[in-house]
């Protein structure tokens, strides 16, 4: 674990940042991951205008209509000799939650991950010009800054190999990736799904090597499905659709710089998920660092499994807020009480609001 990002402004440190995360985060919830989401969408193809380019073959590009622009986008190709509606699933799913997605076919159904890496950065010039053509209805409506890549089998490494050709890739999610030898030296966060029992590309000769080469510094996430196969990650229904939540949360966070995605993945997604056999992770979210700070107050112990004590010079009324903003409970600190139980808590972040003060506790 290694990375910690800012999902509250320095407001969190007053009385009224509780309130103030909560109204931003509210409808940001797992239950909001749903398939679809909450926006209509349309699609566009060459008969529209869309650029046909040279670097694959066919593409479809659906994007929503009344989310509220600027969108980010993403490019999906299939695997090795298979048709783009293999993946098609993914479409309609990013747009209805407000990610334009193009998905493109091959100039071959034999193409190796390389060239399905050129095609997928090709795509993104197709969705780069999109947004600057006058006749398309994504005139303007795209954030040519938000653009990520994505892909089945050997599009999954052609993925991971886009983000090493263009660096400008700000997220990668492979889906039962096959590639042998991989060169992943990238810094574009890269989620990695894998089946358990994928006999095509066995996770230990293929996903696993690939989350294991991906340097360090990058944000990464392995998330192998139980007993799931080759194609368990081919639309977002997997792994009884634990598949489509990660991936959503991983691109509204890394992509479109969302933060408050962030605790949906450390705290709930990520926490003893049924779906997997195995999750691996070199990524960590947190809120604003506040140990860092010099407070009269302090917890202890920090972590802990059950109770905390609170070390306050004077009796002090308290709330305690989840890593999103939602009060779970509250009452007062005096020198004759002064322990909170979080022993029917989840494991993971909450934040212990003072009087003029907020603590981390972490529970573990």
């Amino acid at each position: 674990m290694k990375k910690i990002y800012a999902v509250a402004l320095l407001f969190l440190l007053t009385s009224i940042a509780p309130n103030m995360l909560l109204s931003q985060c509210e409808d940001v919830t797992v239950e909001s991951l749903t398939n679809p989401g909450p926006f209509d969408f349309a699609t566009l193809t060459e008969a529209d205008g869309l650029r046909n380019g040279p670097g694959y073959f066919g593409a479809t590009v659906y994007y929503p209509t009344n989310a509220t622009p600027p969108f980010a986008s993403i490019a999906i190709v299939p695997g090795f000799t298979a048709p783009p509606s293999s993946v098609a699933e993914w479409g309609p799913f990013y747009a209805s939650h407000g990610i334009a997605t193009i998905i493109i076919g091959t100039n071959s159904i034999f193409d190796f991950p390389e060239a399905r890496a050129y095609a997928l950065i090709d795509a993104l010039e197709t969705m780069r010009q999109e947004n600057a053509r006058s006749t398309s209805p994504l005139e303007n409506k795209l954030d040519v800054d938000k653009f990520a890549v994505s892909g089945w089998s050997m599009g999954g490494g052609g993925a991971q190999r886009a983000a090493v050709l263009d660096n400008s890739i700000k997220g990668v999610v492979a889906l039962c990736p096959w590639l042998t030898n991989p060169s992943l030296d990238h810094a574009s966060p890269v989620l990695i799904f894998s089946g358990q029992n994928d006999p095509t590309a066995p996770p230990a000769q293929h996903a696993d090597i690939h989350y294991n080469v991906t340097p360090n510094t990058t944000d990464k996430l392995l998330f192998e499905v139980e007993n799931g196969d080759h194609s368990v990650a081919n639309t977002p229904n997997g792994g009884n659709g634990a598949v489509g939540k990660i991936a959503l949360s991983w691109l509204k966070l890394y992509v479109d710089k969302n933060d408050c995605y962030c605790p949906l993945l450390t705290d709930e997604l990520l926490i003893n998920p049924p779906a997997a056999s195995k999750v691996e992770s070199s990524f960590e979210c947190e809120l604003l660092n506040i140990a860092d700070n010099n407070f009269e107050s302090s917890v202890f112990p920090n972590p802990t499994k059950d109770i905390v004590s609170v070390n306050v010079q004077n009796s002090s009324h308290y709330k305690v807020f989840s890593s999103l903003g939602q009060l779970l409970s509250f009452g007062e600190i005096t020198q004759s009480e002064k322990q909170i139980d979080l022993s029917n808590f989840a494991k993971g972040i909450y934040y212990l609001h003072l009087e003029n003060e907020t603590l981390k506790i972490i529970k573990d």
